[in-house]
C-alpha cells in the first residue's frame, strides 16, 4: 500500500516560479490521494514565520471545520483553478456565511480573520488554490476543531459533508431567488 502524505516537498531554490508545472504536480498528488487534497508549500520549514502554499482539492475532500485561535493567524484563500464552497460558521456550528469562490469569477477569494471556524469543499475537479497563513506551523496548535463537526475519517465525516453540500445548495438557490 502506497503511503500518502498531507504535504509535498517544498520546491529548492531562492525563488520559485509558480505556474502549470507546479499546479499539475499538486493536482495530480491529489487526484490519487485518499484524502483528495495536498499541499505543496513553498515555505522551506515549519518555523518560517509566513507559510505560503498551493492546496490542491478534488470533489468529495472532507476538511473538518477548524479555526487558527492559538496562535491568532489570519488565513487567506485564492482560487486559481476551479471553484469551491466556504463556510464560516458560529462557535456552536451554525453557518454564519457561505460562499462560492471561482477562479476568474466576482468572488475569487477570502480573507479570514483569526479565530473563525471554517471549512471548504471543491466544487469542481482540480481546484487549486493559493494559500497564505503565519507560521510557524506547530502541529500541537496548528489547528482548533470544531467540536460540533466529526474528524476527518470519521464515520461520520461523509454525512456531514453531504450536509454541508446540502446546505450550499439551498443557500446558492435562496441567494440566486433574491437576485
Amino acid at each position: 500500500m502506497t503511503a500518502y502524505r498531507r504535504a509535498l516537498d517544498p520546491p529548492a531554490g531562492d525563488f520559485v516560479v509558480l505556474g502549470d508545472a507546479l499546479a499539475s504536480t499538486a493536482v495530480e498528488y491529489s487526484r490519487t490521494s485518499p484524502r483528495k487534497r495536498v499541499i505543496l508549500p513553498f515555505h522551506k520549514r515549519d518555523d518560517d514565520p509566513l507559510h505560503r502554499m498551493l492546496n490542491a482539492v478534488q470533489p468529495g475532500s472532507y476538511v473538518q471545520p477548524h479555526r487558527h485561535l492559538s496562535p491568532p493567524k489570519a488565513e487567506v484563500f485564492i482560487v486559481l483553478r476551479g471553484a469551491l464552497a466556504l463556510f464560516v460558521f458560529e462557535d456552536d456550528g451554525r453557518i454564519r456565511r457561505c460562499l462560492r469562490l471561482a477562479a476568474g469569477g466576482e468572488s475569487f477569494g477570502i480573507d479570514l480573520a483569526p479565530g473563525l471556524y471554517h471549512s471548504l469543499f471543491a466544487l469542481e475537479p482540480d481546484t487549486l488554490l493559493y494559500e497564505v497563513k503565519c507560521g510557524p506551523y506547530a502541529p500541537a496548535t496548528a489547528k482548533d476543531f470544531a467540536p460540533w463537526a466529526p474528524a476527518e475519517g470519521a464515520p461520520e465525516a461523509q454525512r456531514y459533508l453531504e450536509e454541508l453540500q446540502a446546505a450550499f445548495a439551498r443557500m446558492a438557490v435562496s441567494a440566486t431567488a433574491a437576485t
